[in-house]
């Protein structure tokens, strides 16, 4: 029999990958392809192109125990699968269907391909929980508000339960040539700034379903009250970087929830809370779908002329390294370049700061994320910053301006969670913590800190930047 290609791309998992099952279930030899193409959509940041290589590194393993392996390949995708056909013999391609724009145009131009050349490509959902074009308001349009979008989405059919991963794996007899992992070149050159990472996260399908048990039995109980304090690192599943990957299917998270629900009716409103917050990637991806210009251009037009202050590099640099003077600020910047990774509550808090405070382009902070968080999400990281800029869908008002001091009090009472990651702060007082500026004399000189010395003063005036932020949105207002 001929062999079956199956193409990994953002389902880096052998469980509930229907691509790959499909194509174990023809009998036929299946050989597993990887294809680094640095076109096939927006080329990764570093973070996340470290936890791919770690990622691809486990996959590859789990494949050589089946007695097969990763094929691994760069360059044009369609190219790559073309060469590989005529080197194999290969008459099928199995693959995970994708929904960014890049995604697309490959799955189109090799769709045109496998036509001219008798191949047959077999395109499987796994993506997301509800693929977007099944889901449309009653006058067939796209929803831009999320509250009714994941109304429609509950009244679907419930996605069905995970596929099991295969036990075999039928090789071909002779592999066609491939590059070695580090050929693709993911991890860094020279100085190795990812120890953080390191000791942060272990990428791979194992260790996320390892996560995702965890999470059940330990954090989901108490997740609706607690989600919001990044204190308190139970509360939250740290999922996320290996659902951007697919080493764990959105489907599979689903069921795993629902059995827990299931099992447990004080699980309930955690439970229901904690899906809302996956159906919130799956909107991300609806609107990414259906306005692919989402990554560039705001959804609200009336934002394209926003007085952006564009210049400002010097602001914008001590918010990317966490030297804004405001200490729950600070504190996220600083735990997203160590650890390549934010806490929700604080990726909120840091972004409304940038665009509303300082007035900095939004696309400045959603390429800054791009490129250091191991999660970086073609979908959810847009939508999640034109959303607190207010030019997205559903976006919150732009008037409503975070005070970072009363979110650090609120959410970080104990001051746990900044003393982690600015430990110019570590002996301050709780009672000043999140506002040191104000303490007296005495108090800073017992807690050893200097202000404007070991640790800044506010870049900016908070009354003053309010004022400025609510004048920029009366201009767009005027327009409308």
């Amino acid at each position: 029999m001929s062999i079956c290609i199956v193409l990994f791309h953002n389902n880096l998992r052998l469980h509930d990958n229907a691509a790959l099952v499909a194509a174990v279930e023809t009998g036929a030899p299946v050989l597993p392809v990887f294809i680094l193409d640095e076109k096939l959509g927006r080329p990764l940041g570093a973070a996340s192109r470290w936890w791919l290589h770690h990622s691809l590194a486990r996959l590859d393993e789990r494949l050589q125990e089946m007695g097969s392996r990763l094929t691994f390949r760069r360059g044009d995708a369609v190219k790559n699968l073309e060469a590989l056909t005529e080197e194999t013999g290969a008459s099928q391609i199995f693959l995970q269907h994708g929904y960014d724009a890049g995604v697309q145009t490959f799955e189109e131009k090799l769709n045109l391909w496998a036509a001219e050349c008798d191949v047959q490509v077999h395109r499987f959902g796994g993506h997301v929980l509800f693929p977007p074009e099944s889901i449309s308001t009653r006058q067939g349009k796209p929803y831009t508000v999320f509250s009714p979008y994941w109304r429609e989405c509950l009244n679907q059919r419930a996605p069905g339960a995970p596929l099991a991963a295969p036990t075999e794996l039928l090789a071909p007899a002779s592999m066609p040539h491939a590059l070695e992992l580090a050929e693709l070149d993911l991890l860094p050159k020279g100085v190795d700034w990812t120890g953080g990472l390191v000791e942060s996260f272990v990428p791979g399908e194992k260790s996320a379903l390892e996560g995702l048990t965890e999470f059940m039995s330990d954090g989901l109980l108490g997740y609706k009250s607690q989600r919001d304090r990044p204190d308190m690192v139970q509360a939250t599943s740290r999922l996320s970087p290996h659902l951007r990957f697919g080493e764990v299917s959105p489907r599979a998270i689903w069921n795993h929830v629902r059995h827990a629900m299931d099992a447990n009716p004080a699980l309930q409103t955690d439970g229901d809370h904690f899906l809302r917050e996956i159906g919130w990637r799956d909107f991300s991806y609806h609107l990414l779908h259906h306005f692919p210009s989402l990554p560039r251009d705001p959804l609200r037009p009336a934002f394209a002329k926003f007085p952006w202050r564009e210049d400002d590099f010097v602001a914008l640099s001590a918010w990317q390294k966490g030297l804004t003077g405001f200490p729950i600020v600070d504190a996220g910047m600083r735990q997203l370049w160590q650890t390549g990774w934010m806490h929700n509550r604080v990726r909120m808090i840091v972004a409304s700061f940038l665009v509303k405070e300082l007035l900095i382009h939004w696309r400045e902070g959603e390429a800054w994320f791009w490129d250091t968080l191991v999660d970086a999400d073609p979908a959810s990281n847009t939508a999640s910053w034109q959303w607190v800029a207010g030019c997205g869908a559903d976006a919150a008002p732009y008037f409503r301006i975070f005070n970072p001091v009363l979110q650090g009090e609120k959410f970080d009472p104990d001051g746990t969670y900044v003393r982690t990651y600015v430990p110019e702060l570590r002996d301050m007082p709780k009672k000043f913590l999140h506002h040191p500026w104000d303490a007296p004399g005495d108090i800073l000189e017992k807690a050893g800190l200097r202000l404007g010395e070991t640790y800044p003063l506010p870049i900016v005036d908070r009354k003053l930047a309010r004022a400025r932020a609510l004048e920029a949105f009366g201009q767009i207002k005027a327009r409308k």
